[in-house]
């Protein structure tokens, strides 16, 4: 058996805990989107993206999971735009031209496609002996 089959990314137990409640409070996030609850959507951003926000910075040492973890508070930040633009009845209002509120939220998203495109395509293909790299 080759040595990176028998190789383990090792999460420790309080980062899990974490990103365990991470997904509770994400949850609470979009279930108070999806059915028009305003004070604890926008109350569930602050723990949702905050945790999003630890979570990268604890594994800013790890290319891989920084990307991704990076991308995730980028999407966050972009959902709970959207969700606020819903909230305050702003999300059809015209920016410029076609372009409304709600399609503001493009920007975060594409942020989080742009991190994911340098890591797939450049950064993961130059360290293909990083064993960290997914």
């Amino acid at each position: 058996m080759s040595q990176k089959k028998n190789e383990f990314y090792n999460i420790p137990i309080a980062y899990r805990k974490m990103e365990n409640l991470h997904i509770v409070f994400w949850l609470f996030k979009d279930i108070a989107w999806c059915l028009f609850w305003k004070p604890l959507g926008i109350i569930m951003i602050l723990p949702t993206l905050g945790i999003s926000i630890v979570i990268a910075w604890r594994t800013r040492q790890i290319v891989s999971e920084l990307c991704h973890n990076l991308a995730i508070t980028v999407w966050i930040t972009a959902n709970a735009f959207w969700m606020c633009s819903e909230f305050f009845g702003v999300d059809n209002n015209i920016v410029l031209g076609t372009i409304t509120v709600k399609h503001l939220a493009m920007i975060p998203f594409v942020t989080g496609v742009l991190i994911l495109a340098y890591y797939y395509l450049l950064y993961k293909p130059k360290h293909q002996e990083d064993t960290q790299t997914l």
